[in-house]
């Protein structure tokens, strides 16, 4: 379902996949099946979503954002893609962000550019991802810092000593 008023160019979108009013779509993004694109959002060219995932309202996705199967994007996150960002002088390439399956990040987080989001990971709401997030970690603050591990049905690992527990026996250490 495409709403009368979003602007989609592209033909690559999934089946069951809802875009919702004033979304703008460029021509080469490629999204999945069962997405939930919100109202109020953009999305460049070189971007690539999954299934199953959802877009809040207030997001921008632009040049070199993959985005895996099974994520949740928050409300008015912000993501950057330029380093030296400067009026009208871009670069050879845009930094890249993967954001990997069953990820979620919460409204207002900050992501930027060159980094890779560990699947299953947890973003606090209005963080500042600067580096690298590692698969199952819960992340705060600015920067973002590990305060925590997150087990696949989504509850909290439980801290033993000086390392987390997952559910299965994995243990998970903050470095």
């Amino acid at each position: 379902m495409i709403h009368e008023k979003a602007e989609v160019q592209t033909k690559y979108i999934g089946i069951n996949t809802y875009v919702w009013q004033y979304a703008i779509i460029l021509a080469g993004a490629k999204i999945g099946n069962n997405c939930n694109i919100n109202c109020h959002t953009f999305i460049e060219n070189d971007v690539t979503i999954g299934n199953n995932v959802t877009i809040k309202s207030g997001v921008y996705l632009w040049d070199g954002i993959h985005i895996g199967d099974n994520v949740f994007v928050g409300p008015n996150v912000t993501f950057t893609n330029d380093k030296y960002p400067k009026s009208k002088l871009y670069p050879d390439h845009f930094q890249k962000i993967v954001i990997n399956e069953f990820a979620s990040i919460g409204a207002g987080a900050i992501i930027l550019g060159g980094v890779d989001i560990g699947q299953y990971s947890l973003i606090g709401a209005g963080s500042l991802v600067t580096k690298n997030i590692p698969a199952f970690s819960i992340v705060k603050g600015s920067p973002a810092q590990i305060v925590g591990y997150i087990n696949k049905n989504g509850s909290k690992m439980k801290k033993v000593d000086n390392y987390f527990l997952s559910d299965t026996g994995e243990k998970f250490f903050v470095k």
